[in-house]
Protein backbone atom coordinates (compact mmCIF):
# COMPACT_ATOMS: atom_id res chain seq x y z
CA UNK A 1 0.00 0.00 0.00
CA UNK A 2 1.22 3.76 -0.85
CA UNK A 3 0.83 4.79 2.64
CA UNK A 4 3.11 2.09 4.13
CA UNK A 5 5.52 3.28 1.56
CA UNK A 6 5.10 7.07 1.71
CA UNK A 7 4.05 9.61 4.53
CA UNK A 8 0.68 11.68 3.68
CA UNK A 9 2.40 14.60 4.06
CA UNK A 10 4.72 13.04 0.85
CA UNK A 11 1.32 11.19 -0.86
CA UNK A 12 -0.18 15.26 -0.68
CA UNK A 13 2.92 16.53 -2.62
CA UNK A 14 2.34 13.68 -5.56
CA UNK A 15 -1.16 14.37 -6.05
CA UNK A 16 -0.17 18.14 -6.22
CA UNK A 17 2.70 17.68 -8.76
CA UNK A 18 0.28 15.38 -10.67
CA UNK A 19 -1.71 17.96 -11.70
CA UNK A 20 0.54 21.35 -11.32
CA UNK A 21 2.48 19.80 -14.44
CA UNK A 22 -0.72 19.26 -16.57
CA UNK A 23 -1.87 22.81 -15.87
CA UNK A 24 2.20 24.20 -16.50
CA UNK A 25 1.96 21.91 -19.80
CA UNK A 26 -1.43 23.69 -20.66
CA UNK A 27 -0.39 27.32 -19.57
CA UNK A 28 2.88 26.98 -22.20
CA UNK A 29 1.63 24.61 -24.78
CA UNK A 30 -1.93 25.49 -24.45
CA UNK A 31 -1.69 28.76 -23.66
CA UNK A 32 -3.95 28.42 -20.97
CA UNK A 33 -3.97 31.73 -18.91
CA UNK A 34 -6.52 33.94 -17.10
CA UNK A 35 -5.14 37.66 -17.81
CA UNK A 36 -4.11 36.22 -21.34
CA UNK A 37 -8.03 35.82 -21.47
CA UNK A 38 -9.14 38.29 -20.26
CA UNK A 39 -6.98 40.65 -23.21
CA UNK A 40 -7.34 38.86 -25.80
CA UNK A 41 -11.37 39.54 -25.31
CA UNK A 42 -11.21 42.96 -24.44
CA UNK A 43 -8.28 44.01 -26.57
CA UNK A 44 -6.97 41.04 -29.01
CA UNK A 45 -10.81 40.66 -30.56
CA UNK A 46 -10.55 36.99 -29.78
CA UNK A 47 -12.47 35.03 -27.19
CA UNK A 48 -10.94 31.73 -28.23
CA UNK A 49 -8.70 31.57 -24.91
CA UNK A 50 -11.57 33.28 -22.57
CA UNK A 51 -13.83 30.11 -24.57
CA UNK A 52 -11.13 27.59 -23.25
CA UNK A 53 -12.19 28.42 -19.69
CA UNK A 54 -15.83 27.12 -20.00
CA UNK A 55 -14.49 24.01 -21.62
CA UNK A 56 -12.39 23.69 -18.53
CA UNK A 57 -14.52 24.85 -15.49
CA UNK A 58 -17.58 22.26 -17.65
CA UNK A 59 -14.56 19.11 -17.16
CA UNK A 60 -13.62 20.12 -13.60
CA UNK A 61 -17.73 20.26 -12.65
CA UNK A 62 -18.35 17.08 -14.45
CA UNK A 63 -15.15 14.87 -12.99
CA UNK A 64 -15.32 16.03 -9.65
CA UNK A 65 -19.30 15.39 -9.17
CA UNK A 66 -18.43 11.76 -10.95
CA UNK A 67 -16.02 11.30 -8.37
CA UNK A 68 -18.84 12.47 -6.07
CA UNK A 69 -21.34 9.95 -7.17
CA UNK A 70 -18.95 6.76 -7.13
CA UNK A 71 -17.95 7.55 -3.34
CA UNK A 72 -14.12 9.03 -4.14
CA UNK A 73 -15.18 12.26 -2.64
CA UNK A 74 -16.93 13.93 0.04
CA UNK A 75 -17.83 17.24 -1.41
CA UNK A 76 -18.71 18.63 1.93
CA UNK A 77 -14.99 18.49 3.04
CA UNK A 78 -13.61 20.23 0.19
CA UNK A 79 -12.24 23.79 0.99
CA UNK A 80 -14.80 25.98 0.21
CA UNK A 81 -18.01 23.79 0.76
CA UNK A 82 -16.20 22.77 4.71
CA UNK A 83 -17.37 26.84 5.48
CA UNK A 84 -19.87 29.63 5.25
CA UNK A 85 -19.49 31.86 2.62
CA UNK A 86 -19.07 35.84 3.17
CA UNK A 87 -19.92 37.72 -0.18
CA UNK A 88 -18.21 41.20 0.35
CA UNK A 89 -14.85 38.87 0.51
CA UNK A 90 -15.37 37.57 -2.94
CA UNK A 91 -16.18 40.87 -4.52
CA UNK A 92 -13.18 42.64 -2.34
CA UNK A 93 -10.82 40.13 -2.56
CA UNK A 94 -11.69 39.26 -6.62
CA UNK A 95 -11.50 42.64 -7.42
CA UNK A 96 -8.14 43.59 -5.76
CA UNK A 97 -6.60 40.09 -7.05
CA UNK A 98 -7.56 41.25 -10.66
CA UNK A 99 -6.66 44.59 -10.21
CA UNK A 100 -3.24 43.30 -9.08
CA UNK A 101 -3.36 40.73 -11.63
CA UNK A 102 -3.66 43.38 -14.66
CA UNK A 103 -0.87 45.37 -12.57
CA UNK A 104 1.69 42.51 -12.37
CA UNK A 105 0.84 41.39 -15.85
CA UNK A 106 -0.18 37.74 -14.26
CA UNK A 107 -1.81 35.81 -12.01
CA UNK A 108 0.05 33.50 -9.82
CA UNK A 109 -0.12 30.60 -11.88
CA UNK A 110 0.92 32.32 -15.33
CA UNK A 111 4.11 33.96 -13.36
CA UNK A 112 4.75 30.33 -12.36
CA UNK A 113 4.29 29.07 -15.39
CA UNK A 114 6.72 31.93 -16.91
CA UNK A 115 9.20 31.41 -14.03
CA UNK A 116 9.66 28.26 -15.36
CA UNK A 117 11.02 29.45 -18.50
CA UNK A 118 13.20 31.94 -17.57
CA UNK A 119 11.35 34.83 -16.39
CA UNK A 120 13.22 36.70 -13.75
CA UNK A 121 10.60 39.57 -13.02
CA UNK A 122 8.30 35.98 -12.46
CA UNK A 123 10.51 35.05 -9.42
CA UNK A 124 10.47 38.23 -8.37
CA UNK A 125 6.22 38.63 -8.77
CA UNK A 126 6.14 35.28 -7.18
CA UNK A 127 8.08 35.98 -3.86
CA UNK A 128 6.28 39.07 -3.22
CA UNK A 129 2.63 37.77 -3.62
CA UNK A 130 3.60 34.54 -1.31
CA UNK A 131 5.10 36.45 1.43
CA UNK A 132 2.09 39.05 0.98
CA UNK A 133 -0.17 36.12 1.55
CA UNK A 134 1.02 35.04 4.34
CA UNK A 135 1.29 38.46 5.71
CA UNK A 136 -2.55 38.24 5.07
CA UNK A 137 -2.84 34.48 6.41
CA UNK A 138 -1.16 34.87 9.71
CA UNK A 139 1.04 37.46 9.74
CA UNK A 140 0.21 41.08 11.54
CA UNK A 141 -2.97 41.74 8.66
CA UNK A 142 -4.29 38.89 9.84
CA UNK A 143 -6.26 40.15 12.63
CA UNK A 144 -7.82 42.82 10.13
CA UNK A 145 -8.56 40.58 7.85
CA UNK A 146 -10.59 38.18 10.03
CA UNK A 147 -12.33 41.34 11.35
CA UNK A 148 -13.55 42.87 8.48
CA UNK A 149 -13.98 39.59 6.29
CA UNK A 150 -15.01 36.47 8.95
CA UNK A 151 -15.01 33.33 7.69
CA UNK A 152 -19.00 32.12 8.64
CA UNK A 153 -19.23 28.48 9.83
CA UNK A 154 -21.01 25.86 7.48
CA UNK A 155 -24.46 25.44 7.72
CA UNK A 156 -26.28 22.47 7.54
CA UNK A 157 -26.50 22.37 3.74
CA UNK A 158 -23.06 22.78 1.92
CA UNK A 159 -22.85 26.60 0.51
CA UNK A 160 -23.04 24.99 -2.91
CA UNK A 161 -25.73 25.87 -6.04
CA UNK A 162 -25.95 22.15 -6.54
CA UNK A 163 -26.85 21.25 -2.85
CA UNK A 164 -29.29 24.37 -3.43
CA UNK A 165 -30.68 22.89 -6.65
CA UNK A 166 -30.97 19.34 -5.76
CA UNK A 167 -32.91 20.12 -2.72
CA UNK A 168 -35.29 22.69 -4.41
CA UNK A 169 -35.89 19.97 -7.95
CA UNK A 170 -35.59 16.93 -6.02
CA UNK A 171 -32.81 15.60 -7.98
CA UNK A 172 -30.00 13.77 -7.05
CA UNK A 173 -26.64 16.19 -6.25
CA UNK A 174 -24.62 14.51 -8.60
CA UNK A 175 -26.81 14.52 -11.49
CA UNK A 176 -27.45 18.52 -11.02
CA UNK A 177 -23.50 18.87 -10.88
CA UNK A 178 -23.20 16.52 -14.09
CA UNK A 179 -25.90 18.44 -15.84
CA UNK A 180 -24.38 21.55 -15.16
CA UNK A 181 -21.18 20.92 -15.84
CA UNK A 182 -22.26 18.92 -19.60
CA UNK A 183 -24.31 22.01 -19.84
CA UNK A 184 -21.36 24.49 -19.90
CA UNK A 185 -19.39 22.41 -22.38
CA UNK A 186 -22.64 22.44 -24.59
CA UNK A 187 -23.22 26.01 -24.45
CA UNK A 188 -19.54 26.53 -24.64
CA UNK A 189 -18.82 24.72 -27.88
CA UNK A 190 -21.21 26.86 -30.18
CA UNK A 191 -17.91 28.99 -30.49
CA UNK A 192 -17.08 29.22 -33.92
CA UNK A 193 -13.58 29.83 -33.08
CA UNK A 194 -13.09 27.34 -30.27
CA UNK A 195 -14.18 24.26 -32.81
CA UNK A 196 -11.87 25.36 -34.90
CA UNK A 197 -8.70 25.34 -32.72
CA UNK A 198 -9.00 21.25 -31.31
CA UNK A 199 -5.52 22.15 -29.37
CA UNK A 200 -7.98 24.90 -27.48
CA UNK A 201 -10.18 22.43 -26.57
CA UNK A 202 -8.00 19.79 -25.62
CA UNK A 203 -5.42 21.76 -23.34
CA UNK A 204 -9.23 23.20 -21.99
CA UNK A 205 -10.16 19.45 -20.77
CA UNK A 206 -6.33 19.04 -19.44
CA UNK A 207 -6.91 21.74 -17.44
CA UNK A 208 -10.21 20.58 -15.96
CA UNK A 209 -8.93 17.44 -15.43
CA UNK A 210 -5.86 18.74 -13.17
CA UNK A 211 -8.54 20.17 -10.47
CA UNK A 212 -10.52 16.73 -10.59
CA UNK A 213 -7.21 15.02 -9.89
CA UNK A 214 -5.66 17.25 -6.92
CA UNK A 215 -9.78 16.72 -5.04
CA UNK A 216 -9.37 12.66 -6.03
CA UNK A 217 -5.57 12.84 -4.70
CA UNK A 218 -6.50 14.30 -1.40
CA UNK A 219 -9.57 12.74 -0.82
CA UNK A 220 -7.84 9.59 -0.92
CA UNK A 221 -4.93 10.43 1.23
CA UNK A 222 -7.38 12.03 4.14
CA UNK A 223 -9.60 9.26 3.62
CA UNK A 224 -6.99 6.00 4.28
CA UNK A 225 -4.54 7.89 6.26
CA UNK A 226 -4.58 8.92 10.21
CA UNK A 227 -4.69 12.99 9.63
CA UNK A 228 -8.14 14.38 9.11
CA UNK A 229 -7.28 17.47 6.99
CA UNK A 230 -9.44 19.73 4.43
CA UNK A 231 -9.53 18.08 0.93
CA UNK A 232 -7.93 20.61 -1.10
CA UNK A 233 -7.76 21.25 -4.80
CA UNK A 234 -5.39 23.60 -7.10
CA UNK A 235 -4.65 27.20 -6.04
CA UNK A 236 -1.37 29.29 -6.60
CA UNK A 237 -1.52 32.15 -4.18
CA UNK A 238 -1.28 30.89 -0.47
CA UNK A 239 0.41 27.72 -1.43
CA UNK A 240 3.66 29.86 -2.94
CA UNK A 241 3.84 31.50 0.57
CA UNK A 242 3.79 27.93 1.72
CA UNK A 243 6.40 26.82 -0.48
CA UNK A 244 8.60 29.72 -0.13
CA UNK A 245 8.26 28.68 4.25
CA UNK A 246 8.97 25.24 3.33
CA UNK A 247 11.89 26.05 1.19
CA UNK A 248 13.34 28.24 4.55
CA UNK A 249 12.24 25.47 7.11
CA UNK A 250 12.10 21.65 5.73
CA UNK A 251 13.69 20.69 8.56
CA UNK A 252 10.87 21.69 10.80
CA UNK A 253 8.29 21.51 8.01
CA UNK A 254 6.81 19.26 6.07
CA UNK A 255 5.80 19.24 2.40
CA UNK A 256 1.95 19.26 1.26
CA UNK A 257 -0.35 19.24 -2.00
CA UNK A 258 0.63 23.44 -2.12
CA UNK A 259 4.24 22.62 -2.58
CA UNK A 260 3.70 19.91 -4.69
CA UNK A 261 1.25 21.86 -6.47
CA UNK A 262 3.72 24.85 -7.24
CA UNK A 263 6.75 22.67 -8.26
CA UNK A 264 4.54 20.97 -10.82
CA UNK A 265 3.69 24.11 -12.19
CA UNK A 266 7.09 25.47 -12.68
CA UNK A 267 8.21 21.50 -14.06
CA UNK A 268 5.31 21.28 -16.32
CA UNK A 269 5.73 25.15 -18.20
CA UNK A 270 9.47 24.38 -18.39
CA UNK A 271 9.01 20.77 -20.24
CA UNK A 272 6.77 22.80 -22.62
CA UNK A 273 9.28 25.89 -22.82
CA UNK A 274 12.07 23.43 -23.68
CA UNK A 275 9.67 21.68 -26.53
CA UNK A 276 8.25 24.46 -28.33
CA UNK A 277 12.27 25.95 -27.65
CA UNK A 278 11.35 28.93 -25.65
CA UNK A 279 13.54 28.50 -22.93
CA UNK A 280 15.18 31.99 -22.51
CA UNK A 281 15.89 34.40 -19.36
CA UNK A 282 14.57 37.29 -19.24
CA UNK A 283 14.74 40.43 -16.78
CA UNK A 284 12.88 43.71 -15.93
CA UNK A 285 14.95 46.51 -17.47
CA UNK A 286 12.47 49.75 -16.02
CA UNK A 287 12.33 50.07 -12.41
CA UNK A 288 9.16 51.77 -12.77
CA UNK A 289 7.51 48.59 -14.66
CA UNK A 290 9.26 46.59 -11.59
CA UNK A 291 7.91 48.82 -9.03
CA UNK A 292 4.03 48.35 -10.18
CA UNK A 293 4.16 44.72 -10.82
CA UNK A 294 5.74 43.98 -7.60
CA UNK A 295 2.54 46.22 -6.02
CA UNK A 296 0.62 44.40 -7.94
CA UNK A 297 1.90 41.35 -6.44
CA UNK A 298 1.32 42.57 -3.14
CA UNK A 299 -2.71 42.76 -4.08
CA UNK A 300 -2.89 39.54 -5.65
CA UNK A 301 -1.63 37.82 -2.62
CA UNK A 302 -3.50 40.50 0.19
CA UNK A 303 -7.01 40.07 -2.19
CA UNK A 304 -6.68 36.19 -2.81
CA UNK A 305 -6.54 35.32 1.05
CA UNK A 306 -9.67 37.68 1.55
CA UNK A 307 -11.61 35.61 -1.17
CA UNK A 308 -10.11 32.31 -0.24
CA UNK A 309 -8.89 31.34 -3.69
CA UNK A 310 -7.51 32.99 -6.99
CA UNK A 311 -8.35 33.02 -10.18
CA UNK A 312 -7.42 28.85 -10.57
CA UNK A 313 -8.62 28.22 -6.96
CA UNK A 314 -11.87 30.03 -7.22
CA UNK A 315 -12.41 30.47 -10.86
CA UNK A 316 -11.60 26.29 -11.41
CA UNK A 317 -11.30 24.39 -8.03
CA UNK A 318 -14.48 26.29 -5.78
CA UNK A 319 -16.43 26.53 -9.14
CA UNK A 320 -15.86 22.70 -9.70
CA UNK A 321 -17.78 22.56 -6.75
CA UNK A 322 -20.24 24.76 -7.34
CA UNK A 323 -19.51 27.02 -4.14
CA UNK A 324 -21.52 29.74 -4.19
CA UNK A 325 -18.43 32.45 -3.78
CA UNK A 326 -16.89 30.79 -7.17
CA UNK A 327 -18.60 32.78 -10.04
CA UNK A 328 -19.37 35.79 -7.73
CA UNK A 329 -15.42 36.25 -7.36
CA UNK A 330 -14.20 35.12 -10.85
CA UNK A 331 -16.36 37.58 -12.28
CA UNK A 332 -15.23 40.55 -9.58
CA UNK A 333 -11.86 39.19 -10.67
CA UNK A 334 -12.66 39.88 -14.31
CA UNK A 335 -14.21 43.49 -13.67
CA UNK A 336 -11.12 44.34 -11.76
CA UNK A 337 -8.64 43.12 -14.41
CA UNK A 338 -10.45 44.53 -16.89
CA UNK A 339 -10.02 47.76 -14.41
CA UNK A 340 -6.38 47.37 -14.52
CA UNK A 341 -5.80 46.36 -18.30
CA UNK A 342 -7.63 49.75 -19.02
CA UNK A 343 -5.71 52.24 -16.89
CA UNK A 344 -2.39 50.75 -18.41
CA UNK A 345 -3.59 50.48 -21.96
CA UNK A 346 -5.73 53.65 -21.77
CA UNK A 347 -5.19 55.74 -18.41
CA UNK A 348 -8.63 55.89 -18.06
CA UNK A 349 -9.26 59.14 -20.83
CA UNK A 350 -12.70 59.09 -21.63
CA UNK A 351 -13.19 57.33 -25.10
CA UNK A 352 -14.44 59.32 -27.86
Amino acid sequence: MLLDRFSEPTLMAFAGLFGGILLGLAARLGRFCTLGAIEDLYYGASSVRFAMWGVALGVAIIGTFALSATGLLTLSETLYLSAGWNPYASVVGGLMFGYGMAMAGNCGYGALARMGCGDLRSFMIVTVMGVSAYVALGGPLSALRLALFPIPEAGSIPSSYAHLLAGYLAVDLQIVGITLGALLIIITLFHKGLRASPSSIGWGVVAGLAIVSGWAGTQWVTAHGFDRSIVVSHTYTAPVGETLLYVMTSSGNTISFGTGSVLGVVIGSLLGCLLKGHLRWEACEDPRELRRQLAGAVLMGIGAVIAIGCSVGQGLSAFSVLAYGAPVTLACIVVGAAIGLRQLIEGFRRIA
